[in-house]
Parts: C-alpha cells; sequence; structure tokens
C-alpha cells in the first residue's frame, strides 16, 4: 500500500473535501441527471452529457481521496524532536546565497502544497534538497534554471 505523508490540517482537509464531495456533490450532480432525463432523448440531451461527465469526475475525485485517506501517514511536526534539522511539516527559511534572497516555505504533503502560499511537496526538488539538513547548512538544489545555492537561516516546528 502507497503511503501518503500528510500534516494533521492536510488529513483535515481531505476529510472536509470528501464530506463535501458525498453529501453535497453527489446528491446536486445525481438530482442533475435525474433532472437532465426528464427532457428527453439522451443522444442528444447536452445537460445529461455534462451531468454525466460531473458525476465521473466527482466519483474518482471520491476514490483518489479514499486511498489517500486510506494509506495516510500522518506526521504532527510538532511532536517530532526540534534539533534544528529540516524535515517533513516543518517551516524553513532560505536564502539565495547568490541574491540574498529570503524566502520561507512549508514542506507539506502533494495534495496540501500550494506554492503561493509557501507551502512546497516532500516531493519537490527544494524540499528533497533541504530535508536533512540543520540550520546553518548549505544545500545545492538542481531547478529547471540550473544549480542553485541556498543557505538554511532558520528551522521552524509549527
Amino acid at each position: 500500500m502507497q503511503r501518503y505523508p500528510m500534516t494533521p490540517q492536510g488529513h483535515a482537509a481531505l476529510e472536509a473535501e470528501l464530506k463535501q464531495l458525498k453529501s453535497i456533490d453527489r446528491p446536486r450532480i445525481t438530482a442533475s441527471i435525474a433532472e437532465a432525463r426528464e427532457h428527453g432523448d439522451l443522444k442528444e440531451n447536452a445537460e445529461y452529457h455534462a451531468a454525466r461527465e460531473q458525476q465521473g469526475f466527482c466519483e474518482a475525485r471520491i476514490r483518489d481521496i479514499e486511498a489517500k485517506l486510506g494509506g495516510a501517514q500522518v506526521i504532527d511536526p510538532t511532536t517530532l524532536p526540534k534539533d534544528g534539522r529540516v524535515i517533513f511539516g516543518v517551516s524553513v527559511v532560505i536564502e539565495n546565497m547568490d541574491t540574498e534572497e529570503e524566502k520561507q516555505y512549508k514542506i507539506v504533503g502533494d495534495d496540501e502544497a500550494d506554492f503561493k502560499a509557501g507551502k512546497i511537496s516532500v516531493n519537490s526538488p527544494i524540499a528533497r534538497g533541504l530535508i536533512g539538513k540543520s540550520e546553518g547548512d548549505e544545500a545545492r538544489i538542481e531547478t529547471p534554471k540550473g544549480v542553485v545555492e541556498y543557505e538554511i537561516m532558520k528551522v521552524i516546528y509549527d
């Protein structure tokens, strides 16, 4: 079984999405299909086909979330030793050694990642290059634009 690392917040968000899909979206789509059927000929009924397509997307997402929750490995970084090392679930402040630009990222599970919000996937090149390193260490990260060197300024266990 595949394991899906996630924070407690990510786990709760998936559970909430699953509840939404099952209790609100699925019944709404079923009602849309029933209503579209009443319009007659299904071969040329665009509403019916659109509702069926929507149903397919909804059911696929439900299966996806159920699989991820079934294989969830919930990691709460607040319960882990705070030894200054970069691990899953922590926030890390890094400085680009060339531009001296500082950025802060939180390392989270794939479904929680939101680059604009400063959350990066544990499987991203940046996270993979930082995990296991400590405050003050330097990390060479392979990016599409080439190798970038960062210094780890701070590790925050939040």
